[in-house]
């Protein structure tokens, strides 16, 4: 029997490997994408292997309300991956906030008009986890922890309060409307694109990489490869027993770290020496409980070869010359 799931903004980094992952797992895709006929974005898709057998595009956007419907009917699951990725905006109400909630609501009030949604699977965030000035140096991070949106606020995190709210206005229709929902949140997302255009976490170890950084930040942060995270995904969904949020990193690292590793892997890239914060001691690699998404079946990517494939395939899209 034919297996039909939809991912909405399939164009994306993410989602563009979960269409990967699904096709070769024999499911039909419906990818949503704000405009099908832009072949800049959505030529990589349809050049998937058994993309022109069962991957079908449709045209829908987090902001048009019931633009969801068509590509969602008769599905038996949605992974909702579209939300908008940046950190710098004059505008983050509307560039970033109303984007990540109306879609979310948008998306899943499409799967309660569907009633054949067996489960949905909501790309969440680490950013959605860790902001909370209730948590404490020594904690170890799980799924309990959820970041805090009024701190968010004060501190001007605006993508982590896109996530964040994002994240509790699902919970909040799931419980409302009895839709069986899992959230997958995953720290910085690296790997190989498969999109043409540069993501925002894959410009991160860009910017390392083409000597435009001078020197790296004084920041810890969780990491993992873009084929685990896409993996994590269908495993929420193929395993009946996946409830609630699973944290998806494979590691905290401090950028000092990441900067050796991408020197050890290519040495004569002008990645910078120096620490943006030397005066202050280096930011504390806090510890993040990762096994719950293992009980899925998850494997991690060790995140020295995740950076490797990310540099490999910078300089095969033509976005990085060494």
């Amino acid at each position: 029997m034919e297996k039909v799931v939809c991912v909405t903004g399939a164009s994306g980094f993410i989602a563009s490997w979960v269409v990967k992952l699904l096709l070769e797992r024999g499911y039909t895709v419906r990818a949503s994408v704000r405009d099908p006929e832009n072949v800049v974005k959505t030529a990589h898709l349809m050049a998937l292997p058994k993309a022109q057998e069962r991957l079908k595009l449709f045209k829908a956007d987090l902001l048009e309300e019931g633009s969801f419907d068509a590509a969602v009917d008769g599905c038996e699951a949605v992974f909702h991956t579209a939300s908008p990725f940046f950190f710098s905006t004059d505008d983050p109400q509307k560039d970033l906030i109303e984007p990540a909630v109306k879609g979310t609501q948008n998306v899943l009030n499409a799967c309660v008009k569907a009633k054949s949604i067996k489960r949905v699977v909501l790309t969440s965030s680490t950013a959605a986890v860790i902001y909370t000035p209730s948590r404490k140096p020594d904690d170890v991070v799980d799924e309990s922890f959820f970041s805090d949106p009024v701190f968010c606020q004060e501190k001007k995190l605006w993508y982590q309060l896109s996530k964040t709210e994002a994240e509790l206005e699902a919970w909040k229709l799931a419980k409302a409307h009895g839709l069986d929902l899992v959230t997958i949140n995953p720290a910085m997302v690296i790997g190989p694109l498969l999109q043409p255009t540069l993501n925002t976490s894959s410009e991160a170890v860009l910017k390392l990489m083409n000597g435009s950084a001078s020197t790296y930040m004084n920041l810890a942060m969780g990491w993992v490869h873009v084929k685990d995270v896409a993996a994590a995904h269908i495993l929420a969904y193929e395993v009946a027993e996946a409830s609630g949020r699973y944290i998806c990193t494979e590691s905290i690292i401090h950028y000092k770290r990441i900067v050796d590793m991408l020197r050890t892997h290519f040495p004569n890239a002008p990645l910078p020496l120096k620490c943006s914060d030397e005066s202050s001691p280096p930011a504390p690699e806090y510890k993040v409980c990762t096994d719950k998404v293992k009980s899925l079946g998850l494997v991690y990517t060790p995140i020295n070869d995740a950076l490797k494939d990310c540099v490999e395939s910078l300089i095969e899209q033509k976005m990085l010359k060494l």
